[in-house]
């Protein structure tokens, strides 16, 4: 995987109160939105390299759309990839830190 690619695989951190609750009770789990054809193996690559860290596994969920209703309009929500990965012992992401 070259480098460009490790940058654009993960979309943003999935923020809610399941995954603050991962995070939280030592299960060294961070959830993140990424490419919908990004492999378990560039994840882990693009995680390790941005936050420094060690990663132990990787999971990963196809979300389906959702039907909602805009006004009198029928839509659809895109589908979209989540991953939830989870950390070696001794390691934690800051956020904050990512390098660009």
């Amino acid at each position: 995987m070259n480098a460009e690619r490790k940058y654009q695989v993960i979309v943003g951190p999935h923020v809610s109160e399941k995954t603050s609750g991962l995070a939280e009770l030592q299960k060294k789990q961070i959830v993140f939105k990424v490419l919908p054809s990004a492999t378990k193996h560039e994840i882990k690559e693009a995680v390790e390299v941005l936050f420094k860290v060690k990663v132990d596994s990787v999971r990963v969920l196809n979300v389906k759309p959702q039907k909602k209703m805009f006004g009198r309009t029928a839509g659809v929500r895109k589908a979209w990839k989540k991953a939830y990965v989870s950390l070696q012992d001794g390691f934690d992401v800051n956020f904050s830190s990512a390098t660009e």
